[in-house]
């Protein structure tokens, strides 16, 4: 079920008001993996008239204003995709497509979308109701963060587009109920997953160190970012205050995970896996080739790659989805005008984190002195890969399905650690769900770069690659890898390229073109390190390197001239927000 898009849409449901209004910077597309479309269905399962304005003209008032000011809030999101990512390249400049944009071209969605929404609304409804930042963009940037575009350290966002409130996270919990509070004229303070600004420190939470204090010393952002990221966990965070100008920034602890009936309920609801036909009329999209017949099965990820924000946005614990949400949600799939019968990814931020978790966790939150997998995968965290192959052999029996792939990307230090069945699942993974490609991410092949990013090593990639060769003959099947591979990570050196090139021409006997340039997102500990020039985790120097031109000879050293750019994939954001 779309929710409405324009006047004439909310006439016909015989609404004179919405009592919410969402702002998202991506074409409306309704389905599971679209942020705006989950918080909007959620909300209107609730019982609130939920509309939605995608890619609102920010010089003009035709967008922002036509269906009204809503009742309770605007909820703001930039999208799918921070904007400066979706909007720059690694090395600044700007991108000519957006797989969220109708028609491709990337000419709808502003740079720093959060500010320019916001001020866009409070141009034309001034004193207007409460403004509520959300989405990857509000969660990563809702304390001092460094962004690579301004080469500066910058405040909350919450300050910079003088928003009311910041949800972060996945947000179903916090944002229900912040629209039964402000119903209901109460006080939202308490709301976990909630961030707001107060006049006053909130004593009986952890302070970080200053703004102020961050910007001029890289210790003082090295603890403010550690004690920021060992409080993300909902069952040992403690809330967060940061002194920001005169005000504080008041971070209350995360909203809890989602139990599993919980999060079958959000995948029950209608969505219509489609661009809304107000968008559609501008074109197409190319996200939807790749999500609009994929089944998300879990959410989290305990992985903890040092360059990404998906611990920090979804949490370091899975959540996973029962086996007949997701066998109901396939069949339904089925009947859709458009399936072919090809479901394009059965999977998560990982591919093979489905249906197990550490108990330890699961009962006191997770460990703040060590990782679930770096530098080894602990014995206490016992990986099961036999929910998950069951899970596989059901979908791809369902009639209408001729086939499920795995795209979501295999991680094989788990893979080998479970040693009941990991090697049974890849066995159903080379037999019956690779589409001539698996893509696994290794990111590097040096030791030195690899502990930097909190990797396994070279030696269970050629593990996986020789294991992967040998099912693939007694299957007597022609498959292949595809490496994903990162360029100027910090702490790489053009000789870490080139020993990464003949690696992979001598042992993976490849010529990788699936390398991208480093890009320093927000709140992660490679952007952290990319900042401070300091690896936080045994406080040496570490070379950065910046020159944007000595970025793409880090590349194309690997890749060859005949190509300075990598192929054009979209990759899915699996925050679903």
């Amino acid at each position: 079920m779309f929710l409405p898009c324009t006047k004439k849409e909310m006439d016909a449901l015989g609404w004179d008001r919405a009592d919410i209004i969402l702002v998202s910077g991506d074409g409306y597309i309704d389905s599971p993996y679209i942020g705006v479309a989950v918080i909007g269905n959620v909300l209107a399962r609730e019982g609130y008239r939920v509309a939605v304005i995608a890619q609102p003209d920010v010089n003009s008032p035709a967008d922002i204003t036509r269906l009204g000011e809503p009742l309770l809030f605007w909820g703001v999101s930039a999208g799918s995709v921070d904007s400066m990512v979706a909007n720059r390249t690694a090395s600044g400049k700007k991108r000519k497509h957006d797989d969220y944009t109708p028609g491709g071209l990337n000419n709808r969605r502003p740079d720093r979308a959060l500010i320019k929404y916001s001020n866009l609304i409070r141009q034309y409804f001034k004193n207007t109701v409460p403004i509520v930042l959300g989405g990857v963009e509000a969660s990563l940037r809702r304390i001092s963060h460094y962004d690579a575009w301004s080469n500066s350290i910058r405040k909350s966002v919450l300050f910079d587009a003088k928003g009311d409130y910041l949800i972060y996270g996945m947000g179903e919990k916090a944002v229900t109920e912040l629209a039964f509070t402000l119903k209901n004229n109460r006080n939202p303070s308490e709301i976990r997953g909630l961030c707001y600004i107060s006049r006053e420190p909130r004593e009986d939470y952890t302070e970080l160190p200053c703004h102020d204090d961050v910007v001029s010393n890289n210790q003082s952002f090295i603890t403010m970012f550690r004690t920021f990221y060992t409080n993300n966990d909902p069952l040992t965070a403690q809330g967060l205050y940061q002194k920001q100008d005169a005000r504080y920034l008041v971070a209350n602890p995360p909203a809890l995970r989602l139990t599993t009936q919980e999060l079958d309920s959000i995948h029950d609801l209608p969505y219509e896996r489609e661009l809304h036909p107000f968008d559609q009329a501008k074109g197409s999209v190319t996200a939807l080739d790749t999500i609009q017949f994929s089944i998300p099965i879990h959410r989290g990820c305990y992985g903890e790659c040092r360059f990404c924000a998906i611990a920090v946005h979804q949490g370091r614990t899975v959540s996973w989805r029962s086996e007949d949400s997701i066998l109901k949600e396939a069949k339904i799939m089925t009947r859709h005008p458009r399936f072919k019968g090809i479901i394009t990814d059965a999977g998560g931020p990982t591919a093979n984190m489905y249906g197990f978790e550490c108990e330890k966790k699961l009962k006191k939150g997770v460990c703040s002195s060590k990782s679930c997998l770096y530098p080894a995968v602990c014995p206490s965290l016992n990986p099961d890969h036999l929910p998950l192959i069951r899970l596989l052999k059901k979908l791809r029996k369902i009639p209408g399905i001729r086939h499920v792939f795995s795209a979501s990307g295999i991680r094989y230090d788990l893979l080998f650690a479970d040693r009941k069945k990991g090697l049974e699942y890849l066995g159903e993974i080379v037999n019956h769900h690779v589409s001539g490609q698996l893509k696994i991410a290794p990111e590097h092949t040096e030791q030195e770069i690899l502990d930097i990013m909190g990797k396994p090593g070279p030696e269970s990639l050629l593990r996986f690659k020789k294991t992967f060769e040998e099912l693939n003959r007694k299957s007597n099947k022609k498959q292949f890898l595809t490496y994903y591979l990162i360029a100027a990570h910090p702490g790489c050196h053009l000789s870490h390229m080139l020993r990464l090139k003949t690696f992979a021409h001598d042992k993976l006997k490849s010529r990788p073109e699936q390398i991208q340039i480093f890009t320093p997102t927000p709140s992660t500990w490679s952007t952290l390190m990319y900042a401070t020039h300091i690896n936080p985790f045994n406080g040496k120097s570490i070379f950065v390197e910046k020159d944007p031109h000595q970025k793409e000879k880090q590349k194309t050293v690997v890749i060859g001239d005949k190509n300075t750019s990598p192929k054009k994939h979209h990759k899915k954001d699996f925050s679903g927000k």
